[in-house]
């Protein structure tokens, strides 16, 4: 199989889910869903096709275009907050170790230990590199005298890592996604 024809196979063609209001249903991660749940959310007539794919599924009776942006019915209210995950976490600190800036070897840390009674929370858990957060190790960052770049760790709004995500699209983008989810950048003059 070459290159072509594996991006055009099915499983390559997610579809773009967005929000009754045609606005994404999330940015991070992006709402996206395999062809197969998007033709069955189709079929049970709970979103709109907005866009199609170059591609095309068949069985004996039937041939179906894939869809590549759909748009529910029904508007789902979005979360005030994101899930606390290990991508939002980045995120929220701009892929940067919060102790020297660096974005390679990225963990994540315990600004209070655990030992010391640290939970692993929004406002306690922050980015780290490596070589950070193993100098760093069970101590407190004034024990180990590396000040956090920018200011304690907080429970970001999805407002902001929405804002903080714009610098760092996903890796693939369908063109006809494009539309959908850069509503607010600036327009060319």
């Amino acid at each position: 199989m070459t290159h072509a024809d594996r991006l055009r196979h099915p499983e390559n063609c997610p579809a773009l889910v967005l929000n009754a209001d045609y606005t994404p249903l999330s940015y991070y991660p992006l709402s996206l869903w395999p062809w197969q749940t998007a033709v069955k959310a189709m079929f049970l007539e709970r979103v709109d096709i907005v866009a199609h794919y170059d591609r095309e599924v068949h069985s004996p009776s039937a041939t179906l275009q894939l869809p590549s942006v759909i748009a529910l019915r029904q508007y789902v209210k979005p979360n005030e907050y994101p899930a606390f995950t290990r991508f939002n976490l980045f995120l929220r600190d701009k892929f940067a170790c919060v102790y020297c800036g660096n974005g390679n070897e990225l963990t994540f840390d315990h600004v209070i230990p655990r030992r010391h009674g640290g939970r692993t929370s929004w406002e306690n858990v922050a980015t780290a590199c490596a070589p950070c957060n193993l100098k760093k190790g069970g101590r407190t960052p004034k024990e180990a005298h590396m000040p956090i770049l920018g200011g304690d760790p907080i429970r970001p709004t999805s407002w902001q890592l929405l804002d903080h995500g714009r610098g760092f699209p996903p890796n693939h983008l369908h063109e006809s996604w494009h539309d959908y989810l850069y509503w607010d950048v600036e327009l060319e003059a």
